[in-house]
């Protein structure tokens, strides 16, 4: 950073990471300021004539009244640019790995580095021609930023139409490298570089936004299957401890059809956040078969860290998306978990002895998560492509209470709701998520994709819910009065929601074949138990027995078909899906 001299204030009140400085009143509203002689990093909140409020994103420990503040100038920003990926930060963008080395386990206050490494060179490649005339967002080179992704520069969002005067012909070049010269519409020349700052609290602009009609095929059955989530959509995972947020996440991370994935760890714990960045790393990407972390950026801020930092983090990792998308990816955002971010926001918003609402949480608490999820959409670029960012919020509310402030609030800003199932978790079933409290709004938007591609999926994702929404009502009869008193027809129905709870619901992510689940192969399962349910609810109609359909011989084979038929092997679902069909064949014969 350069600081402006001639903007300096003085420390004159310190509570926490909230600080008072006067002399600053030249400075603006959300302006970066450094605090102290080790010019710790803060950001202006508040303006009272002559007296700014400041957020530390840094420990604040031995800052005393009178202590100098220096103004930037400039917002909080991100810089954008190659290296990017594969890259670890912290909340104000810190890259930890360059910082470790020689800070060792833990970061010094006042630490600055880089953000991205400038002595690296990258593989320029110009694709605009001299005299062309580029409007905002239009690409004017790109760099291979990683085996699998095509970095691709491009004309700032935020300047007019250009005139290309000059270009650097193809080599190797570094993020200061000046890349090429552009006149504006007013005649002035500026230069082209590889990397520039956003300000990570203003959303980038797109061309327009499109209708989210395709779905983000993520691998795992219950979410495919019954609460799909739309390529460009948002969803929530709340859950208690324990429950399998985090799993969930990873799961998604590396199997959901995503180009990028930007992974925000807010407030987590710090051994469950050091578990994600050895793993990630080892994490092979089934796209390519190299590391997932070449198409991957982490941000990681435990819980330990700086609160404000906490609160930013947020804000940084949807910007970084928002990059992406405008070179035409889809990028998909895990923010685990949002409860922690909004534990941030109450805990300044008390420091700054802001009036508080429900629980202690500050009155903007929903107005802060409508602003970050709202950045998630399927756009038209001001590039022309089609691209999305899908938002994955993790929530943990305390006790596994769904009623308490951040769940509700997120309930309203998001349109597909995955909430895990505590009963399921210690059954040891993954991904616990209940389809009684989960929901989907995206099913009237992507059903004519699939409609065209698999027009069973529909008649059999219903069939299934309806099974599984019986068995509930009937569980609680059966808790009262004992199974065996039940009819033949609604035993049927809880073995049958057994079937699909073990055959298909249930995913083990540490078999090979069973870890996704193709569409292919989604929809085969999905016939295959629609046809053993139909099948065996008309042979009870026709004086058959319940006992007679457990002894089926194609059971077995049932239950066994998830992890023993491969994904590109779904064809063998069709022989299958026959041999079903034969048996209740033999069966009606023995009947009749």
């Amino acid at each position: 950073m350069n600081p402006q001299p001639d903007i300096r204030g003085r420390l004159v009140r310190i509570n926490g990471p909230i600080v008072e400085a006067e002399g600053l009143g030249a400075a603006g509203m959300l302006d970066v300021v450094e605090v102290g002689a080790l010019r710790l990093i803060g950001e202006v909140i508040r303006l009272l004539g002559d007296v700014a409020t400041i957020q530390v994103y840094e420990n604040t420990g031995g800052l005393k009244p009178g202590d100098p503040v220096f103004a930037t100038g400039r917002p909080l920003s991100v810089e954008l640019g190659p290296g990017l990926l594969g890259s670890i930060f912290d909340g104000i963008q810190r890259p930890l790995p360059a910082i470790a080395k020689h800070s060792g386990l833990y970061i010094n206050r006042g630490e600055k580095t880089e953000p991205l490494d400038r002595s690296r060179a990258w593989p320029f490649q110009p694709v605009a021609a001299l005299g062309s005339r580029l409007g905002p967002g239009r690409v004017f080179g790109t760099v291979r930023e990683t085996p699998s992704i095509e970095h691709r520069l491009m004309i700032p969002p935020d300047w007019g139409e250009v005139e290309v005067l000059e270009l650097a012909p193809a080599g190797d070049c570094t993020l200061a490298a000046v890349l090429g010269r552009v006149r504006d519409e007013a005649g002035s020349e500026r230069e082209l570089r590889m990397s520039g700052l956003w300000p990570v609290r203003r959303p980038r602009p797109a061309a327009g936004r499109l209708a989210m009609t395709r779905p983000l095929l993520t691998g795992l059955r219950v979410i495919d299957a019954l609460f799909p989530l739309a390529r460009g959509g948002t969803a929530a995972i709340p859950g208690g401890f324990g429950t399998g947020k985090t799993m969930t996440q990873h799961a998604l991370a590396k199997w959901s059809e995503a180009d990028i994935i930007v992974y925000i760890g807010c407030g987590e714990r710090g051994n469950e956040m050091t578990e994600v960045l050895r793993e990630f790393p080892e994490i092979i990407d089934p796209r390519t078969g190299r590391s997932l972390m070449e198409r991957t950026v982490l941000i990681a801020n435990t819980s330990n860290m700086p609160v404000a930092a906490r609160e930013v983090s947020i804000y940084t990792g949807i910007t970084i998306a928002e990059y992406y998308r405008d070179m035409g990816y889809h990028v998909a955002v895990m923010a685990d978990s949002t409860s922690r971010w909004a534990e941030a926001l109450r805990e300044l918003s008390g420091r700054l002895e802001e009036m508080p609402a429900d629980e202690g949480f500050p009155a903007y608490l929903p107005t802060r998560l409508a602003e970050f999820y709202e950045r998630a959409g399927a756009v038209r670029t001001l590039g022309g492509a089609e691209a999305s960012i899908s938002v994955i919020g993790a929530v943990s509310p305390p006790g596994g209470d769904f009623s308490e402030p951040v769940t509700q609030h997120t309930s309203r800003f998001i349109r597909c709701f995955w909430a895990l199932d505590r009963d399921l978790a210690n059954a040891r079933h993954y991904p616990a998520i209940g389809w009684l409290g989960s929901y989907s709004e995206y099913l009237p938007d992507i059903a004519p994709w699939w409609a065209e591609r698999a027009p069973e999926w529909k008649p059999c994702r219903d069939a299934l819910m309806d099974v599984l929404q019986q068995e509930v009502k009937l569980q609680r009869i059966a808790k009262l009065v004992g199974p065996d008193a039940l009819p033949d027809s609604q035993r049927l129905i809880l073995f049958t929601a057994d079937l699909i709870k073990n055959a298909f619901l249930q995913q083990n992510s540490f078999d090979d074949i069973d870890m996704y689940c193709s569409p292919e192969k989604l929809t085969g399962m999905m016939q295959i138990l629609e046809l053993f349910h139909r099948r065996a609810r008309e042979l009870l109609q026709r004086g058959g027995t319940l006992a007679a359909v457990r002894e089926l011989p194609c059971l077995e084979a049932v239950l066994r078909m998830k992890h023993a038929i491969p994904n590109p092997e779904a064809a063998k679902l069709d022989a299958l899906r026959r041999r079903v069909d034969a048996d209740f064949d033999e069966l009606d014969r023995r009947v009749a």
